[in-house]
């Protein structure tokens, strides 16, 4: 009787430690307690090579599989498939059987069957392991479990279990044996044979070599080994390591394992790179050896390099990079020396001291072009380097590259909107139509290829297409090819470009009219008005002719002539030619509104009245919120309607809206509109005027963003919008010093400015040239008397000096911290420029205090008038200080020299200039702003110039009130500079200034323009 473990000693925590110990040591081997009886029926499991019988039409139930028979050496026709089956069978008096035992009905059979409880939970485990990852379906056999996709090798474990168990494997028949060997080997033996080297599979198991070709795989962890002509003869061995794709190519039932069962023979001629190229590579996925020791091993090939890509509908490839090697693998190479940095799309990724060198990209997808590009060019090079493998999943599209020249049709048909024309662009190659709105963006994004939908594409850098790009690249900032591809009657320039580029050409009669009429050096010319009352000089008969072709054709533009030729007789006699060509209308046209400046619209008034008398000619002399008369009724009836800037800006409304809208709408002294965000900039561009000309002897001041201003106004859609205006034009003329920082071409900043500067200029001289009429006065260099010019430097008094050197010290080192954000401190730095420009002409002029000190320059002033005077010549002095005229006038009135003073303040404009032509005072006092334009007073043969302005044609302006048409003695222009002092600096930033003007609108030499840092350092230098 076994002692109960159950029980304790009632003082076992006492201390009786010997008999709990006795108690535990009771329980030894073959003691259990309630064991149950010994069991009489042990278990087996049966082991057969199995025929599979496949399902046909006919025969589509019934068994799927049978006993394997015996195949006799040479026997013909395809050889069946067998699988190696097992299935648990029990011990009767006739021997193992299976009677109703099936794997299925297992679990539920151990006390039917008589089984041992420990065999029974065996067989249990073994079928369960079989059909965990793969349940049973219709069809299956359940009496069978076959080991050749047996995919857990714990059933090797299973096999030494069943041995403990006294579970036997037996086979079925007569003379079956089936054994279980400790490992088997399988690789490859190679051997010399003959002058090459014979290469054969060769599989041992135990150290006893068999067959390869009777063996097959158990999973991928071991083999068995039959051969079909005893097919009742198995063994079963596990193999050391899981059998990778080539191991198991070496199988039985497999071609390759068919050719090298008797081995293949490397000819000697080829024996040293078998031995270089591929036995390395076999050495890393297999076991080779050379059992008679003929041929010596080189080392296992590293891994190999694998970029497999994932190919998903929508044109999208994902790439992932991996190794592919085995525990027998040479070492690891750097990726780097496999394939070139070029061709990893995303890149290797960057190492530092420590990294792995065997790193690979992150995974990368393409998408688009790029996939395309992927198949077609990179994946054929990376695929032919050696070390490298790609595997592609998913469907390949038919990718192709068209190689061949683009051919380019371009068509233009009038728009529903007016003044433009749609664009229809067709590209075609290789005999495919290439759609060109997906082009067109692929240009503008400046993208390199263009993927079509039939899996074709095409490179964008082909050379026909690039001068096309640029265009698009300029077009793209047109606000109108926003909503489509369309073109303004102003952009003939770019038409011609189009067309130049173009194999097929269809044009409008609207645009072919337009371009014919444009042709040629100058628009045809057109009769004198009969209505003009003046003999047209040959240039203001051509200027008459190119507004005629603007009015004729809807278009505006820029008539840029120096002042004093005459452009106001040029418009003058464009209205009357228009209204001498309507006069068989119906009475109500549309009259031309003239805005200028409040000065100069009495000018207008008089020039029509002595000019063109015929035209109905009003004047608007104030708001209508002030009493004055509406703007319909100004224009009803009238050819002409007068106005100023102020007063469209006060009733931009009233203007906008005018019955009958307008006929033309003139700007004169457009400087006056130069900036886009002034109120009265909007109001001229809220005008529907189906023609608007501009008329400036200056239209460009102080930087490109003049011209761009005018002609968005004059020519609309002529030009990019501002920003990209200010990036293509502004920026690369302008900036001294823009050019190639980095890349190719860098360092040679030089060089590469020029070059840019030049392509830039010339494009825009292209672009602007038909719509900016401008003529010098070297046209009517006859007809102007001669004109001397002189700069007379100024010394300042001790005294003087002083003072503006002690400001110059203060205001310079106030700005020069400042430039550096020149944009946000621009008004703090004019303004200290401003005083140290005033300091120069007089220092009680920023200091009260300093009245006592005397002005050299009013001195140098009143030397000069007293010779004037005296031999009875008639002088204008121009100051743009107000404050300084003052001054000069003190010190006239005090050496009693009569004057006449005209300001901004002066209210009876009129009544002052007209006393100073017909009165006797020698000398006329005038402000810049008051002035500077709309002035002529050929009476005057003597300008001086108290101070430089920063634009040289301001100054050019002043000059030419007394140097026009009109004038029939020489005219003495004086400069006075105060020598230094910041207005030196101001002259040579004239002279730069001056540069910019002749190269856009004159074709002359290119330099910079606009106030920048470097210029304030200059003149504070």
């Amino acid at each position: 009787m076994l002692p109960d473990p159950t029980s304790r000693p009632a003082d076992a925590g006492g201390g009786d430690w010997s008999s709990v110990l006795d108690g535990l040591l009771a329980w030894g081997p073959g003691t259990a307690p309630d064991a149950a009886p010994t069991r009489t029926h042990a278990a087996a499991l049966q082991v057969e090579l199995r025929e599979m019988t496949p399902r046909t039409r006919d025969r589509w139930n019934g068994p799927v599989s049978r006993t394997a028979t015996a195949r006799r050496p040479g026997a013909t026709g395809p050889a069946p498939v067998h699988r190696l089956g097992v299935r648990p069978v029990v011990r009767s008096a006739r021997g193992w059987t299976r009677g109703s035992l099936t794997w299925t009905n297992l679990p539920h059979m151990r006390a039917r069957v008589d089984m041992d409880p420990e065999q029974h939970r065996w067989f249990c485990q073994v079928g369960a392991l079989h059909r965990a990852a793969e349940p049973p379906t219709p069809g299956d056999d359940p009496a069978w479990v076959y080991l050749d996709d047996f995919v857990n090798p714990v059933l090797w474990e299973l096999l030494d279990q069943a041995r403990d168990l006294g579970i036997a494997l037996v086979g079925s028949g007569a003379g079956a044996v089936v054994e279980v060997g400790r490992e088997a080997w399988l690789g490859l033996d190679v051997a010399q044979h003959g002058d090459g080297v014979r290469v054969r599979a060769h599989l041992a198991v135990d150290g006893a070599d068999l067959p390869p070709e009777h063996a097959h795989p158990v999973g991928t962890h071991g083999v068995y080994v039959v051969d079909p002509a005893h097919p009742r003869q198995v063994l079963l061995a596990p193999t050391a390591e899981p059998l990778g794709p080539q191991q198991l190519a070496l199988l039985g039932g497999q071609s390759v394992a068919d050719a090298l069962r008797d081995g293949v023979v490397v000819p000697a001629r080829e024996t040293e790179r078998f031995v270089r190229d591929r036995l390395p590579a076999l050495r890393a996925g297999l076991d080779v050896t050379s059992a008679d020791g003929s041929v010596a091993l080189p080392p296992p090939a590293p891994p190999t390099l694998v970029l497999t890509v994932r190919h998903s509908p929508g044109h999208v490839a994902d790439l992932t990079w991996s190794w592919d090697g085995h525990a027998r693998s040479g070492p690891t190479p750097d990726p780097r020396t496999l394939v070139p940095g070029h061709l990893v799309p995303g890149g290797w990724p960057v190492l530092a001291d420590g990294d792995d060198p065997t790193a690979l990209p992150e995974p990368v997808t393409l998408r688009d072009v790029d996939a395309a590009e992927l198949v077609t060019t990179v994946l054929p090079r990376i695929t032919a380097r050696p070390g490298v493998r790609v595997d592609t999943l998913g469907t390949v599209p038919a990718y192709r590259e068209l190689r061949g020249a683009p051919v380019l049709t371009i068509t233009a048909q009038p728009s529903d909107r007016t003044d433009w024309f749609d664009l229809g662009v067709l590209v075609t190659i290789e005999g495919r139509t290439v759609p060109f709105d997906p082009l067109f963006r692929a240009l503008a994004q400046g993208r390199r290829k263009l993927l079509l939908v039939d899996h074709t594409y095409l490179s964008l850098d082909h050379p026909a297409l690039a001068p096309l790009a640029d265009l698009v690249a300029e077009a793209r900032d047109l606000t109108e090819w926003e909503t489509g591809l369309r073109i303004s009657r102003h952009q003939t320039s770019l038409w011609a470009d189009l067309t130049a580029l173009a194999d097929e050409v269809e044009e409008p009669e609207a645009w072919r009219s337009l371009l014919a009429d444009a042709a040629g050096d100058a628009p045809h010319p057109v009769p004198v008005p009969r209505g003009l009352r003046a003999d047209l000089r040959p240039y203001q008969a051509e200027g008459l002719a190119w507004l005629a072709f603007l009015w004729r054709h809807r278009l505006g533009g820029i008539l840029a002539d120096d002042m004093g030729l005459g452009k106001t007789l040029q418009v003058l006699a464009l209205i009357q030619h228009v209204v001498e060509q309507r006069a068989a209308e119906p009475t109500g046209a549309a009259p031309f509104l003239v805005v200028a400046p409040t000065s100069v619209t009495p000018n207008w008034v008089a020039e029509a009245a002595r000019f063109t008398p015929g035209l109905v000619v009003r004047r608007a002399a104030g708001t209508q919120a002030a009493g004055g008369p509406s703007v319909a009724d100004l224009a009803d009836g009238a050819d002409v309607v007068v106005t100023s800037y102020a007063l469209l800006r006060l009733d931009a409304e009233a203007y906008a809206t005018v019955p009958g809208g307008w006929a033309g709408l003139v700007l004169d002294e457009a400087q006056q509109v130069k900036n886009p965000a002034a109120r009265v900039h909007r109001a001229a561009r809220d005008l529907a005027v189906p023609f608007t000309v501009a008329l400036s002897g200056t239209p460009v001041e102080n930087s490109l963003t003049d011209l761009h201003a005018l002609l968005a106004l004059t020519a609309p859609g002529l030009l990019p919008h501002a920003t990209a205006f200010g990036q293509q034009y502004v920026r690369p003329i302008e900036t001294p010093h823009a050019g190639i920082t980095s890349g190719p071409g860098a360092g040679d900043v030089e060089e590469s400015t020029a070059r840019l500067r030049a392509l830039r200029l010339d494009r825009l001289r292209r672009r602007i040239r038909p719509f900016l009429l401008r003529r010098t006065k070297d046209l009517v260099a006859a007809d102007l008397p001669e004109k001397q010019e002189q700069t007379i430097a100024v010394e300042l008094a001790p005294a003087h000096q002083a003072v503006y050197d002690l400001y110059l010290q203060r205001e310079r080192q106030k700005v020069l911290g400042l430039i550096e954000d020149l944009d946000r401190q621009r008004f703090i730095v004019y303004r200290s420029l401003t005083l140290l420009r005033m300091l120069a002409l007089d220092a009680s002029l920023i200091d009260p205090e300093q009245a006592a000190v005397p002005s050299s320059k009013l001195d140098a002033l009143l030397e000069q008038l007293a010779d004037v005077v005296a031999e009875g010549h008639r002088a204008l002095v121009f100051s743009q200080f107000t404050s300084y005229l003052g001054r000069a006038a003190d010190r006239l009135a005090a050496a009693g020299v009569p004057y006449v003073y005209l300001d901004g303040s002066t209210t009876r404009r009129e009544a002052v200039v007209e006393e100073f032509r017909t009165g006797d005072a020698p000398v006329f006092l005038i402000s810049l702003k008051a002035g500077g334009t709309g002035l002529n007073l050929t009476e005057a043969d003597y300008v001086f110039l108290l101070d430089p302005w920063w634009n040289p044609a301001a100054e050019q302006q002043a000059v030419d009130r007394a140097h026009r048409i009109g004038q029939d003695r020489p005219v003495m222009v004086y400069r006075l500079i105060a020598a230094g002092t910041v207005e030196e600096k101001v002259v040579a930033l004239q002279q730069r200034k001056a540069a910019l003007v002749d190269a856009v609108l004159d074709d002359g030499d290119l330099f910079g323009s606009a106030l920048t840092a470097d210029d304030v350092r200059e003149l504070l230098g």
